[in-house]
């Protein structure tokens, strides 16, 4: 192991071209480049931002266009470069202390891709949703990639976290052979609007003790109703929050969503409040880990939340253990109801993409690294392990959350990934 790190840093020494200033002058003469920025970094010796211009359908162009931001993080245009396949937006990559793991693991560049109709990369037409599809996503990258592959001619891995994973897998199920191999972070791969496996897991993971513990919290906040009301009341209003739906309702929905998120960020056991805790302190710790902001209006994660409902599917909730105390009668289409953007609540599920991924998985044996974490909720969803894949792998962190990396695996499964991948980067 160590004589593999050892040869990929010789390598990286004698390989690396120092050539400041050149780079700038190559990204200016590729076609649809455009407002190329110099960053600064603590990790790569050049960084930039610039614009790529991508259709805003790539079946149609004559749609028109926007500008997709896109950062480059550069240290050799012989050395390996990771395509960031973002899922969200991507003003953290602008920070000088940004650093994605598999570059650092590989001494690797960066193309970093924030995804359309999210922060700066959005159209002018942004209310055209039909536009916001997950093969314009996949053609997107595809535009980049074949763009940046004349200044990297390497080896190209595609790797994202959460639905940045998701966004890899879109991604390589359109454009199989545009990268050399994919690692997901954290992806889930859901078959449904309210997929119904995420209640399932809900229902196992963890200790009973766990399990009994957090749904006594949430029982304990849902029969103090009535004395809690008035602090999400104030909360909201103090934030500029508001709600399609009745506070008293909006808190049921926090407390359902209460158990997903304890378990998706890893919460501690022993910081769950005492039952006999005061109502302030239940309704701070509730608003920590379950705030009221995720289900109001006019909220950045709109965009996300409408191609849930589209295409990407989202989880439910297992509203039996509360009935007697809820509001609401039942939480089906949640989604819908309270968090799509205004004049999109009509937007259908389409299982289409589901099983377009699903059925390359299963027809083909790509070169991917999974990684999830065992207590991640999203790992309900986690993408099918068909068997007998030589090369599709899967890696769980132990108790792991939705924070889970190869850097936070067990040394040993650590190892096991980076000599997986180091065999890649050296075979064709």
């Amino acid at each position: 192991m160590r004589h593999s790190f050892l040869l990929l840093t010789l390598s990286f020494l004698l390989s690396l071209q120092s050539f400041a200033g050149e780079l700038k002058g190559k990204l200016e003469r590729l076609k649809d480049i455009s407002r190329i920025e110099e960053l600064t970094s603590e990790y790569y010796p050049e960084k930039y931002l610039l614009r790529v211009r991508q259709p805003i359908d790539h079946q149609h162009p004559e749609a028109g266009s926007f500008l997709q931001r896109v950062v480059v993080c550069h240290l050799g245009d012989n050395r390996p470069t990771v395509l960031v396949t973002e899922g969200y937006g991507g003003n953290y990559a602008l920070s000088p202390h940004y650093r994605e793991e598999l570059s650092g693991l590989l001494e690797a560049n960066v193309v970093f891709v924030e995804h359309r109709y999210f922060q700066e990369s959005v159209p002018e037409s942004a209310l055209e949703w039909e536009y916001l599809t997950a093969e314009n996503s996949a053609s997107d990258l595809h535009h980049i990639t074949t763009t940046f592959r004349q200044l990297y001619p390497g080896k190209w891995i595609s790797s994202g976290i959460s639905k940045g994973g998701q966004t890899s897998l879109i991604y390589l199920a359109f454009y199989p052979n545009d990268v050399d191999f994919s690692v997901p972070y954290v992806a889930p791969l859901c078959r449904g609007l309210e997929d119904g496996r995420h209640e399932v897991f809900l229902r196992k993971v963890g200790s009973r003790a766990e399990r009994r513990k957090i749904e006594a919290f949430q029982v304990e906040v849902l029969k103090r109703k009535e004395s809690i009301l008035p602090m999400l009341e104030t909360f909201s209003r103090e934030r500029n929050l508001t709600y399609r739906l009745p506070l008293a309702q909006i808190l049921d929905y926090c407390v359902l969503e209460y158990s997903f998120a304890f378990w998706q960020w890893g919460t501690p056991i022993a910081g769950i409040p005492s039952l006999t805790s005061s109502d302030q302190i239940l309704f701070d710790h509730l608003t920590d880990i379950s705030g009221p902001d995720y289900f109001a209006e006019n909220q950045p994660n709109a965009t996300f939340f409408l191609q849930a409902a589209k295409e990407l599917g989202y989880y439910g909730y297992d509203t039996r253990p509360f009935r007697k105390y809820l509001t609401i009668q039942h939480a089906g289409g949640y989604l819908k109801q309270l968090m799509l953007p205004i004049g999109a609540e009509q937007t259908n599920f389409n299982p289409a993409l589901y099983h377009k991924i699903y059925r390359f998985l299963k027809e083909n044996d790509p070169r991917i690294i999974f990684i999830y974490g065992e207590f991640d909720p999203w790992s309900a969803a986690h993408a099918p392990n068909f068997p007998h894949k030589k090369n599709t792998r899967f890696f769980f962190q132990p108790r792991g959350n939705h924070r889970a990396r190869i850097g936070n695996m067990p040394e040993q499964t650590k190892e096991k990934i980076i000599k997986q991948i180091s065999r890649w980067l050296e075979n064709p």
